[in-house]
C-alpha cells in the first residue's frame, strides 16, 4: 500500500484544521449576527405597531368622545329633535373633520329627524346595529359597508365598495330618559390612512414592511387584498414579536374607547428573508473569507513542510541507500543532533508566530467587545429616547395622553385604597380655532407651547400636568388642603396665562373645569366626566373663567 509523505500529512493536517476553525467561527459568528438582526428587526416592528395603535386609539377615542358632547348639547336635552341648530352643529363637525361621511338624528323609533346633506331624512334605521347600540351608550362599530348610505355617496377612485365604521351616543331628555340617537359614519379610509401614516412615515422605514389590522378573531380587515383571511396563530401573538410563516410579526391591541366593545390589533410584519438578508450576507462572506484563508494556510504549509521534511528526507534516502546496498550513500558532515536542534529552532519560530498570531486574535476580540459596548450604549440611549417619546408630547414637552391614563388610574387606585381625595383640572385654550384660522398652524403650535409652559410654571413640584389633545390640557393635583386648593390653582393658572403676552397673537385666555376624585367612583372616566362637565359650563359662562 502506497503511503503519504510526511509533506502531504502535514499540509492536509494544516489545511483541513484552518478550514474548520474558520468555518466554525463564520457560521458561530453568522449565528450570532442573525439572533441579533432578528431581534433588532423585532423591536423596530414592535415601535412602529405600537405607534400606530396608540395613534388609531386616541383618534377613535376623539371622535367616539365628539359624538358623546354632541349629544349631550343643551338643545338635543330639551327635547326638540327638529331644531336648526342641531343640523347646524352636525354640519360644523363634518365640515371640520373630513373623515364624517354622515351624521345625523334619530328619535328613539329609529327614524331619522336630520341629518347633514340630508341623507337619509325620513328614512328608518331602527334595524341598523349602531342605533340598537346607541339606545344603550356609546357606541363604536366595527368596518361594515351601507349599502343605502352608498348609493347616495360618489364611489372610491379605485371601485372599492365604501365602508364605513360607526359612532353612536345616546340623547337624554332633561329627565333622563332616551329620546334619541346621534350617530356617525367615518370612512373606513381614514382610519388605514392613520396605520399608513404612523408606519410609513419614517424615511428609513424597514423595506417590505405591511401593516395590517385585525380584529378579535385574528381575521384581517385591512388591506383589501386580505381582507376576511384568517392570520395564523403564530403571528397573532400580541404584545410582541413573533416567526412564523415566513414572517416576522409584531401584533399590538389598539386601545379603543373603553364604553365600546370594539377589539383590533395593529399587526406589522416584514418578511423573514428581507429581515435577515444582512446577516446572511454577513455569514456568506464570512464563510468565503473562510475558504480562501485555509487555501493561503494550505500553501504556507506546503512549503513549510518542505522545509522541515527535507533533512529527514535526506537521512530517509541515504538509509534507503545504506539498506540496499547501493553505493553512494552520503550522510551529512554534521552530526544528526544539529538536525533536530534546527527542527527545534523551527518549531520554536512556528510557535513564536502562532503566539503572534494569537496576541492579533485577542487584540481583534477586545476591538470587537469594544464595539459590542459601544453598540450597546448606542441601544441603551435609543431606548431611553423612544421611552420619552413614548410618554411626553413631542409639541410640548408635557406628558402625553397615555402618561395622563396611567397617572390617572394609579391616583384613582390610591385615593381608593386610601380614601384621600385628588382633584383633576381640564385647561382648554379660548377660541384656540381662531388662532389656528387667522394667523397658521405654526402660530397656533407656539401657543400650546408658552401655554403649556406657563401652566407648568404655575404648578409646584408634586402636580401632574399632561397634554389632553388638541388645544387641551390635563392637570393631577395630588394635594388639594389649604392653601393650595383645586379653585386657587385653576385660577393662578387663569391668570398667569390671561395676563401673558403671546407673540403675533397677543392674549390668549383659557376655561377650566374642576373634578374632585369620589373614592367611590369605579373607574376614573366619572372623574373625566365631571371636569368635563365644569368645563363646559366655564365656557358656556362666557369663558376665561373656573369651574
Amino acid at each position: 500500500m502506497l503511503k503519504a509523505s510526511l509533506r502531504s500529512h502535514l499540509t492536509l493536517w494544516f489545511t483541513g484544521l484552518s478550514l474548520l476553525t474558520l468555518l466554525s467561527v463564520g457560521f458561530y459568528v453568522g449565528h450570532i449576527a442573525t439572533e441579533q438582526m432578528k431581534q433588532a428587526s423585532g423591536n423596530a416592528l414592535l415601535n412602529t405597531a405600537r405607534s400606530a395603535a396608540t395613534l388609531l386609539g386616541e383618534q377613535l377615542r376623539e371622535r367616539q368622545l365628539e359624538v358623546y358632547l354632541l349629544s349631550r348639547a343643551p338643545h338635543l336635552e330639551r327635547g326638540d329633535l327638529d331644531n336648526p341648530a342641531i343640523l347646524k352643529s352636525m354640519q360644523l363637525r363634518t365640515e371640520a373633520r373630513a373623515e364624517y361621511a354622515w351624521m345625523g338624528v334619530t328619535d328613539a323609533q329609529g327614524n331619522v329627524h336630520q341629518a347633514v346633506n340630508r341623507l337619509l331624512v325620513g328614512q328608518s334605521v331602527q334595524q341598523r346595529p349602531w342605533f340598537q347600540a346607541g339606545l344603550r351608550g356609546q357606541y363604536t362599530g366595527d368596518p361594515h359597508e351601507a349599502v343605502l348610505l352608498a348609493k347616495l355617496l360618489p364611489g372610491t377612485p379605485n371601485g372599492e365598495p365604501l365602508r364605513f365604521i360607526d359612532f353612536a351616543a345616546p340623547i337624554h331628555n332633561a329627565e333622563g330618559q332616551v329620546i334619541g340617537v346621534l350617530g356617525a359614519h367615518a370612512h373606513w379610509n381614514w382610519v388605514t390612512r392613520i396605520v399608513e401614516s404612523a408606519t410609513f412615515s419614517h424615511k428609513n422605514a424597514a423595506p417590505d414592511v405591511e401593516a395590517l389590522i385585525v380584529d378579535h378573531d385574528g381575521k384581517v380587515l385591512y388591506p383589501e387584498a386580505l381582507m376576511g383571511q384568517q392570520l395564523a396563530m403564530d403571528e397573532a401573538k400580541a404584545p410582541g414579536w413573533s416567526v412564523g410563516n415566513g414572517y416576522l410579526t409584531s401584533m399590538v391591541t389598539v386601545p379603543t374607547p373603553p364604553s365600546t366593545a370594539l377589539s383590533w390589533s395593529i399587526a406589522v410584519r416584514q418578511p423573514l428573508e428581507t429581515a435577515l438578508q444582512p446577516a446572511r450576507l454577513l455569514l456568506y462572506k464570512l464563510l468565503m473569507l473562510g475558504v480562501f484563508a485555509a487555501m493561503v494556510f494550505g500553501l504556507v504549509a506546503y512549503y513549510l513542510a518542505l522545509y522541515l521534511s527535507r533533512p529527514i528526507e535526506q537521512l530517509a534516502n541515504s538509509a534507503k541507500q545504506v539498506q540496499n546496498n547501493q553505493p553512494g550513500a552520503h550522510f551529512p558532515l554534521q552530526h544528526p543532533v544539529r538536525e533536530i536542534a534546527q527542527l527545534g529552532q523551527s518549531i520554536d519560530a512556528m510557535t513564536q508566530s502562532l503566539l503572534a498570531k494569537e496576541r492579533e486574535l485577542q487584540e481583534a476580540n477586545a476591538s470587537l467587545e469594544a464595539t459590542v459596548a459601544q453598540r450597546t450604549a448606542d441601544l441603551m440611549q435609543a431606548n431611553a429616547e423612544l421611552l420619552n417619546l413614548a410618554t411626553h408630547d413631542a409639541l410640548t414637552g408635557v406628558f402625553n395622553r397615555r402618561r395622563f391614563d396611567e397617572k390617572l388610574t394609579e391616583y384613582s387606585l390610591l385615593s381608593r385604597r386610601t380614601g384621600r381625595p385628588f382633584a383633576l383640572l381640564l385647561i382648554d385654550a379660548d377660541h384656540f380655532k381662531r388662532i389656528n384660522d387667522t394667523h397658521g398652524h405654526a402660530v397656533g403650535d407656539e401657543v400650546l407651547k408658552q401655554l403649556a409652559q406657563l401652566i407648568q410654571s404655575s404648578l409646584r413640584t408634586t402636580d401632574f400636568v399632561a397634554r389632553y389633545g388638541g388645544e387641551e390640557f390635563a392637570v393631577l393635583l395630588p394635594e388639594i388642603a389649604q392653601p393650595d386648593t383645586p379653585e386657587v390653582v385653576a385660577e393662578k393658572i387663569r391668570a398667569a396665562i390671561a395676563d401673558a403676552h403671546f407673540p403675533a397673537v397677543g392674549q390668549v385666555t383659557v376655561s377650566l373645569g374642576i373634578g374632585l376624585a369620589d373614592p367611590a367612583d369605579n373607574n376614573p372616566t366619572a372623574l373625566i366626566k365631571r371636569a368635563d362637565q365644569q368645563l363646559y359650563q366655564a365656557k358656556a359662562a362666557g369663558r376665561n373663567q373656573v369651574a
